[in-house]
């Protein structure tokens, strides 16, 4: 029996958007151009990237609901997200699509039952490995976010800003050093 199930997968998926959120908002919008160095995505770019990115395992699980990524046209899709992170948007229409595309995939992870997650995709022919549980494939959405969100509170380091994560343990140890 497996103890993390789509209820579980949607909340912590949840807890990880609320803190990208979180950065969104933290980050002023005349830094939104800003780049860590040439050839990387903006920040506006990275945060639509992340609003963006979890549309291929929408596709294939949701949609489509693929057993095999055989023949699935990754070039296409990869031009099609790239031209929606690279379209120009305020921060909070940047914030405004990190919000319903991530309730959009957290409700519908939710409703996912333990056969369907436990399910075997057969991978493009040459991968490694040869399949992937959808378990797996689905949860690889909250830990791509993840990693760039741990890019966005090095940007903000860099910009100036004190992440709210790092804000709210300080917050937290003074708490506690005040009642010692």
């Amino acid at each position: 029996m497996n103890y993390y199930g789509g209820k579980e997968l949607a909340a912590s998926f949840r807890t990880v958007r609320k803190n990208t959120l979180a950065i969104a908002a933290d980050i002023p919008e005349d830094k939104y151009g800003f780049r860590a160095a040439p050839d990387t995505r903006s920040v506006g770019e990275l945060l639509a990237h992340i609003a963006v990115s979890f549309s291929f395992q929408y596709q294939v699980h949701a949609e489509e609901k693929r057993t095999t990524l055989a023949g699935f046209d990754f070039p296409t899709l990869m031009q099609k997200l790239t031209a929606e992170e690279k379209a120009p948007r305020t921060k909070q229409q940047v914030i405004e699509l990190l919000t319903a595309n991530g309730e959009k995939w957290a409700t519908w992870v939710e409703g996912l039952d333990e056969s369907f997650l436990s399910e075997a995709v057969q991978m493009p022919q040459g991968a490694n490995p040869a399949t992937r549980s959808r378990f797996d494939m689905i949860l690889s959405v909250k830990e791509h976010e993840m990693h760039h969100r741990g890019q966005l509170m090095l940007i903000e380091r860099i910009l100036g800003i004190v992440p709210h994560l790092t804000r709210e343990m300080q917050a937290r140890f003074a708490a506690a050093a005040a009642r010692k």
